[in-house]
């Protein structure tokens, strides 16, 4: 009696298998870098239109007056998304790869990806809709949170209040572009890819926007609670219960710290992987229940 339930664990152990291999041989990095060709080129479209001293109503018209502008925004607004995924992929299962990088090296690409969550992060504060006037206010109360420098770095990164989106505009299109690019230089010169050999999600991406809009949420009164962009939520679910320079500053400090640490050659890398899953795990739980409310 006790051989068929070994035998069902056996296989259900061989699928589980099978389908971590599968993900592993996918080419995340390659998809990454094809969604980052079509980010650009669409974004150089879309930029082109967009003026920053009339954020929403130059969101709308590109949406509704430029031709095929609704669509070039919503390729620029999907491809960017399927860059950050698909590169958080190839973090996760090139991981064990990673033995024969310096420090440096780990340094350098591991700030690629929040140095792509700010590159997101301003897109959505330029659309100056409901969700990007949300997110802007509370980033910008967050920064000036931080004691005695916190004042200096919202004139640096954001200043919205006073300076209108001509500051988020800038690092969104030149800044943040050039940092990334700088992060990922020595990697990008030893994986190269081509948007040609990736024909089925080349299709995929060119299609999409053609069925599924990029959001853009006007103002709509009497509404008292506004989810910020999907990957702010953990972040707004943290605010609801601590004070902004916690919530805003130590924890996602402490988050990027471990991060960084998962290095291979630390010393404590396995505590660091153990702690940074963890604070994953409930920074899920808290963006669920944001999603959720």
């Amino acid at each position: 009696m006790t051989g068929f339930p070994d035998k069902l664990d056996r296989e259900k152990m061989g699928i589980i298998q099978q389908l971590l291999l599968f993900l592993e041989n996918c080419k995340w990095g390659s998809w990454a870098l094809v969604c980052l060709y079509v980010s650009l080129f669409s974004g150089i479209i879309v930029g082109i239109q967009y003026q920053p001293s009339t954020p929403y109503y130059s969101s709308v018209s590109i949406e509704l007056i430029v031709p095929f502008g609704g669509y070039f925004r919503s390729l620029h607004f999907y491809s960017s998304q399927f860059f950050f995924l698909f590169s958080c992929c190839h973090f996760m299962f090139t991981y064990t790869k990673t033995d024969k990088y310096t420090r440096k090296d780990w340094l350098f690409v591991a700030s690629s990806l929040p140095v792509t969550l700010l590159l997101l992060f301003t897109g959505y504060i330029l659309r100056d809709d409901t969700t990007g006037s949300s997110a802007g206010f509370i980033a910008e109360n967050i920064i000036q949170s931080i004691p005695f420098a916190g004042h200096a770095l919202n004139d640096l990164l954001f200043s919205i209040s006073s300076h209108g989106m001509r500051n988020v505009y800038l690092h969104h299109i030149i800044s943040f572009d050039l940092l990334l690019l700088v992060l990922l230089w020595n990697h990008l010169r030893r994986y190269k890819t081509t948007a040609s050999g990736h024909p089925l999600l080349l299709i995929f991406m060119f299609i999409l926007p053609v069925y599924l809009a990029a959001p853009l949420e006007p103002e709509l009164p009497g509404i008292e609670y506004i989810t910020g962009p999907w990957f702010f939520l953990g972040l707004q679910e943290l605010l609801r219960y601590f004070p902004p320079l916690f919530a805003g500053v130590i924890v996602p400090a402490l988050f990027l710290f471990l991060f960084f640490s998962l290095s291979r050659d630390n010393n404590y890398r396995r505590q660091a992987v153990y702690l940074f899953f963890a604070g994953l795990f409930l920074y899920t739980l808290l963006s669920t229940i944001a999603f959720l409310r």
